[in-house]
């Protein structure tokens, strides 16, 4: 069905175009998985790009949702502005970029927002078609500029060309959008001549063959329609052999004549200072390769791959704040590292995914044989991120723990997704992160996985859940009205303690969950909360629950001050 088409780029075109390039990369994201030799052959950049978008597009929904109910800037209901909105972009982005191509898009969207606010200089703020030249020059710029050592033949080439094209076009946003996604087209056809292991495997660069599909969306978001793809995944390469050798007739599942490369892949979002981030960049560098550091204004995301996966983290730490912490393995039997000849990994046979708020439950539920989706406060995982984890468990049996009520829609449409690549999924609908604890208490992979799943998911059921949070502003509650400040206590999710102690309103949380009987307590310690809080709360139960024992972990930043679980 044709897009109604947007005159000039504001608030509205923004959102548009999320949500379509967004559609384009999901179509395509298989296609470029397939393509994808460069820089590491782990067929995910379509997956990647895909996850990059898709986070972008929720930030953006959200901005639009926040000013329909008067919750955005000003606190007035309508819409956001475009710098709001370009802003939303930018931010969604960074913080949810996958990958090496998924990093360098978020600086190409963050390069056009950067021109996109500036121009944006009143409340009904639009810009036209030299302004939209403006931001994909800036956006090709930053993006070159935040990869270490630039290469020719990839996405950056590609982004470049676009904005060469853009620059020689005269006209509105629809002219300009399709001039620099013809430019791009080209210099994608080109890339296999200028990056000898494309032009073996016989394939266009995977990064590029997304950034030209989100590209198209622009031109769709301007026209109505979009253009017609011009360029083929996999090209018919005419070399000479003692330059380019022939060409690989099985595309991008192998990349042979590439030296093994570094063993680990290394994403973290990171709070630092400009300065200390041109320090880290000088001490990432000799690590290892493919180092991108995209954002600013503080916030920034970290991708690099190295041998020594801890010292990049620890560079992270000296740095700043380094979170959302992301470390794959690029193992025995990957395809960048595999070669010719090597079987590829066997599946397990059944896996857990869960959904945990922070690092400290996700290091827990890891050393349980877990893998985890860290969820930021404000920040939940997209769907396409929880099937992403799916894929990487790597197994015929998947159980899914959501662990928030919140995420129930989220992961069912993960979960059917997954279905429909051939993994047996079942999800869980836990509610809270101990819910999650008690289920992997009994989880047996080597029993029947129907028995398996009624096992976890009765345990997690049998467990009452509560937590403790600050009250951001005065509301009414199920047990009163609260003031900015006030500690909260919540029982299955709703408000049944008020206090303005956070251990005195525990005590009371704990006190009415052991009411109904409970063998076992589980704290789970956020940063936040006091130091003496836990062995105040065991004496408690100790003294007052003869029968009850007490466990306690540290979840780090979870945005809870303390998640408590009875079973």
């Amino acid at each position: 069905m044709p897009q109604v088409p947007q005159t000039f780029f504001d608030a509205l075109a923004v959102r548009t175009w999320c949500g379509l390039a967004l559609a384009a990369v999901g179509r395509a994201r298989e296609e470029i998985d397939a393509i994808n030799v460069y820089p590491v052959a782990d067929g995910d950049t379509g997956t990647n790009l895909y996850l990059t978008l898709e986070s972008a597009y929720a930030a953006v929904e959200a901005a639009f949702a926040g000013h329909e109910t008067g919750s955005g800037p000003g606190g007035s209901a309508g819409a956001p502005t475009l710098a709001d909105a370009a802003r939303a972009m930018a931010h969604g982005a960074l913080i949810g970029a996958r990958g090496n191509s998924g990093t360098i898009l978020a600086q190409l969207l963050r390069g056009m927002a950067q021109v996109l606010a500036a121009e944006a200089d009143s409340e009904n703020a639009h810009i036209d078609g030299p302004g939209l030249c403006l931001a994909l020059r800036h956006a090709a710029d930053a993006a070159r500029q935040a990869v270490a050592h630039p290469v020719e033949g990839t996405v950056l080439t590609v982004a470049s060309a676009a904005a060469d094209a853009a620059t020689e076009a005269e006209g509105d946003c629809g002219t300009v959008a399709r001039a620099a996604y013809e430019g791009a087209s080209a210099a994608l056809a080109a890339t296999p001549d200028q990056l000898a292991v494309l032009g073996r495997a016989g394939v266009v660069d995977a990064g590029g063959r997304g950034l030209v599909a989100v590209l198209g969306a622009l031109v769709e978001t301007f026209r109505g329609e979009a253009p017609v793809a011009a360029v083929a995944s996999r090209v018919r390469v005419t070399a000479r052999a003692d330059t380019l050798g022939a060409p690989d007739t099985d595309g991008a599942a192998e990349c042979a004549d590439a030296a093994p490369g570094p063993a680990f892949e290394v994403i973290y979002l990171l709070e630092a200072e400009d300065a200390a981030v041109a320090r880290l960049r000088e001490r990432l560098d000799p690590l290892g390769d493919s180092l991108v550091v995209v954002g600013g204004d503080g916030l920034w995301n970290v991708h690099v791959h190295v041998d020594d996966a801890g010292a990049a983290v620890e560079a992270g730490v000296e740095a700043g704040r380094p979170y959302r912490i992301r470390i794959t393995h690029f193992g025995v039997g990957d395809v960048h590292t595999g070669g010719a000849g090597r079987p590829p990994r066997e599946r397990a046979q059944r896996a857990v995914v869960a959904v945990v708020p922070g690092e400290g439950l996700a290091g827990l539920y890891g050393e349980a044989g877990a893998t985890t989706v860290i969820a930021r406060p404000g920040e939940p995982p997209a769907s396409g991120e929880l099937v992403e984890a799916v894929r990487r468990a790597h197994a015929r049996e998947v159980v899914l723990l959501p662990n928030d009520a919140d995420l129930r829609h989220t992961a069912a449409a993960a979960a059917e997704q997954a279905r429909t690549e051939g993994i047996r999924v079942a999800l869980i609908p836990t509610r809270s992160a101990v819910q999650g604890i008690a289920a992997l208490a009994v989880h047996e992979p080597e029993r029947r996985f129907d028995e398996d799943v009624v096992a976890m998911t009765s345990a997690a059921g049998a467990t009452r859940y509560a937590e403790l949070a600050v009250a951001e502003r005065q509301s009414w509650t199920m047990a009163g009205i609260c003031q900015t400040g006030d500690v909260l206590g919540l029982i299955d999710g709703d408000v049944a303690v008020i206090g303005s102690d956070v251990t005195a309103t525990a005590e009371a949380v704990i006190d009415r969950m052991l009411q109904a009987g409970g063998e076992m307590v589980t704290l789970v310690l956020g940063d936040e909360a006091p130091e003496a809080i836990a062995g105040h709360l065991e004496a408690r139960v100790r003294e007052g629950y003869l029968a009850v024992d007490t466990v306690v972990y540290r979840g780090g930043r979870q945005g809870a001050l303390l998640l408590i679980g009875v079973e």
